[in-house]
């Protein structure tokens, strides 16, 4: 990554730092982070960043693509289809691994994808918080970007809250997730609320009356929902087996912030409909007749709707790919290894592999997704999951951050 901020903040770095940096982003929250923070923001060099917006540009373009989508609206499953389906979704991720390429250079290899939120909200006071703790070092102060096109961090808030918030009143929008507060992602839904003043609910403490669903607020008010800010996980409704108290499938008086399909129609089931030299060689299960030759050197068995890296087989067998039955086959893929670069310094002297989740919005107004911000991965084990970097150091949450 990028030398010579690397070098400064590795030769100033001490533990004192991180305690610092972790208390200054928690009590900006108001609660603790229960995943692991990274120890340094990733200092992209020049040109990595604008390399990685140009590859998901044209990954999205492709995605948005009609008659591609008309292909990939397979992936819904019939008692999850959502009427009133968007044109696009407002909300998309494209997850990179940087890689090192034939010519030496670092660049982009596609992970995955969803058309599906992420935490933008966390994102922005990470930042701040890494911006203020490099205040403090020689060489590293002054302004540092985390956002694409041109944006700051106003132009990215207005960016947001138009996605988020639409033209309602803050209050009559609600962040929906499974009792947020036990989620691993509550801080987002902290920073949500404090930068938006969208509050997150659980769709269980909700009340539908004809086509119209409502909530009270702190107050204790009943108040109508105009717009949802989706940030419901299908497979946790499943596995938890939760009783909302309205079905998906209803017609009802809500806008959607992303519609709830494009978490399907957007999502690993489109990897094999890209065709990109940052997309890596995937095919869906059901489409495969023979075992590829080397399977488990060569490729990864995936689930196709699964988070942080759960049910991914690293080393895929002849005999899991038989084991697999029939009727489930079209739910998993198999796709080519990525070599991640250990591009990352560490304080230590060990290489950390890094991945970019580029973050896309689009406000219900706007034609088409723009590339906004980033939140990055780091991580020394074998996959970047926190069950595969577990008693590591140098892994966990970060942020890709350049000069402006």
């Amino acid at each position: 990554m990028e030398p010579s901020a690397r070098a400064r903040f590795n030769a100033a770095y001490d533990d004192a730092r991180y305690r610092r940096y972790v208390a200054d982003l928690e009590g900006t929250l108001g609660c603790e982070v229960p995943f692991r923070l990274a120890e340094t923001p990733v200092f992209f060099p020049p040109g990595l960043h604008e390399r990685c917006v140009a590859a998901s540009d044209a990954i999205v373009a492709q995605l948005s693509d009609a008659t591609r989508i008309a292909r990939m609206r397979a992936a819904v499953p019939a008692r999850w289809n959502v009427p009133n389906e968007t044109p696009l979704p407002t909300f998309a991720v494209v997850d990179f691994a940087i890689v090192r390429e034939a010519d030496g250079s670092l660049g982009p290899r596609l992970v995955e994808l969803q058309g599906f939120p992420s935490l933008l909200g966390f994102e922005t006071l990470q930042r701040d918080a890494w911006e203020r703790e490099l205040q403090t070092t020689e060489g590293l102060t002054g302004e540092w970007s985390s956002w694409f096109g041109g944006l700051d961090r106003d132009s990215l808030l207005d960016l947001a809250r138009r996605t988020i918030v639409g033209e309602h009143d803050p209050a009559d929008v609600v962040l929906l997730d499974l009792d947020p507060r036990s989620q691993k992602t509550y801080p987002d839904f902290a920073a949500t609320e404090m930068l938006f003043g969208v509050e997150p609910v659980c769709p269980t403490m909700l009340t539908k009356r004809g086509r119209k669903l409502y909530r009270r607020d702190a107050s204790g008010r009943e108040r109508a929902i105009e717009r949802i800010y989706y940030r419901l996980v299908i497979d946790e409704i499943e596995r938890k087996n939760v009783t909302l108290p309205f079905d998906l499938r209803d017609e009802l008086d809500v806008e959607w912030s992303p519609h709830p399909n494009w978490f399907f129609i957007w999502s690993k089931y489109s990897l094999p409909f890209l065709d990109h030299p940052a997309v890596p060689k995937t095919r869906l299960l059901s489409d495969v007749d023979s075992v590829p030759d080397h399977l488990s050197e060569r490729y990864v068995l995936k689930p196709l709707f699964s988070f942080a890296g759960g049910g991914v087989n690293v080393r895929p067998s002849a005999a899991d790919v038989a084991a697999m039955p029939a009727n489930a086959r079209d739910a998993w893929c198999l796709q080519e290894k990525i070599a991640y670069e250990p591009a990352l310094a560490a304080a230590d002297g060990g290489g950390v592999k890094v991945e970019i989740r580029m973050m896309y919005l689009r406000p219900d107004d706007e034609p088409k997704l723009v590339a906004a911000t980033n939140l990055c991965r780091l991580a020394r084990g074998e996959l970047l999951g926190v069950d595969f970097n577990k008693n590591m150091t140098w892994v966990g949450s970060s942020i890709g951050i350049w000069r402006p």
